[in-house]
């Protein structure tokens, strides 16, 4: 049965301190805390909170956390240290290695990126896509491969188009679809709840569907209350939307990948541990997520992903 993997960029469980955190001026569904509290989730749901340092120094980064998530393996420790942003060759070489696409993939299973893009950035990583370039976009500085999207390439899996997004065919990392717009990607304006309709429609026919969303993470670097309540409250919606509309055998795994928004007194990561939460049949295993290098193993045996050589 399908598992959707929401991945939320930027939060962690810190403090129930109103005034640096805005997770805790409100009752959404990753208003958890390092004290391990937090609201009992609707539908039976369960939450956890995973180590996201991985037993390196310093604050966890984009690159290496998402890198973790992604392949099953310890990435800063891989290279040595926390990379943030992209990743760099190592970390590219891993994840086309051992990317959880290519693994189900090669399990003769079906995933999907419900992330849409311009036409524009896949061409310039010379990814396989359909359609003409956006003119907006064309000549602008050369694009980078995120993790996501590298992964995702690793599967051989095809790239949804800001004209599936227009066709409700994806989603765009903002859900509304405003931010593409202002780069003529002209999506008709979506609320969270109709975001998480799209969503539940395409996962329908794969076993594994990831949606990115990053908002979170960019406001805790602006140190952006104002921010941070908007982009938490578009994701709290979309997510309670996504709970009610799941079937009962399927699941849903919501994780992020280091901690930040959870304390706008810095702009900078923190150390925080990153909330886990399961819902369908993922809730019953929710504690088998100790830190980033389990989420990979756990959305393949939840999807029923086996590769050839009877990995699970």
């Amino acid at each position: 049965m399908p598992v959707l993997f929401v991945f939320v960029d930027g939060v962690g469980a810190g403090t129930r301190d109103p005034e640096v955190n805005p997770l805790a001026r409100a009752d959404f569904l990753l208003s958890r805390f390092g004290d391990g509290t937090g609201s009992p989730l609707p539908r039976g749901g369960r939450a956890g909170l995973a180590d996201a340092c991985l037993g390196m120094p310093g604050r966890p980064q984009s690159a290496t956390g998402q890198t973790t998530i992604l392949t099953g393996e310890n990435a800063p420790r891989a290279i040595g240290h926390h990379l943030l942003g992209f990743p760099n060759a190592p970390l590219r070489e891993l994840l086309l290695r051992r990317s959880v696409f290519r693994a189900v993939a090669e399990a003769g299973r079906s995933a999907i990126f419900a992330n849409a893009y311009p036409v524009a950035y896949l061409r310039a990583l010379g990814l396989p896509c359909q359609g003409e370039p956006e003119p907006e976009l064309l000549g602008r500085r050369r694009p980078r491969a995120s993790a996501t999207t590298l992964a995702f390439s690793a599967g051989s899996g095809k790239f949804l188009t800001w004209a599936d997004a227009r066709a409700g065919r994806g989603l765009t990392h903002d859900l509304s679809g405003a931010r593409a717009s202002e780069f003529g990607a002209r999506i008709p304006p979506r609320s969270p709840a109709e975001a998480a309709e799209i969503l539940l429609e395409i996962a329908a026919g794969h076993d594994l569907a990831l949606f990115e969303f990053f908002e979170s993470d960019e406001a805790g670097h602006l140190r952006s209350m104002e921010r941070a309540i908007e982009a938490l409250s578009n994701l709290d919606s979309f997510l309670r939307a996504l709970v009610a509309g799941l079937p009962d055998d399927w699941s849903l795994l919501v994780a992020s990948d280091h901690g930040n928004v959870e304390d706008l007194s810095s702009r900078n990561h923190t150390l925080a541990p990153v909330p886990v939460l399961a819902f369908g049949p993922a809730a019953a295993r929710v504690h088998e997520v100790h830190d980033l290098t389990c989420i990979r193993q756990l959305l393949l045996e939840l999807a029923g992903a086996t590769t050839a050589a009877g990995e699970r």
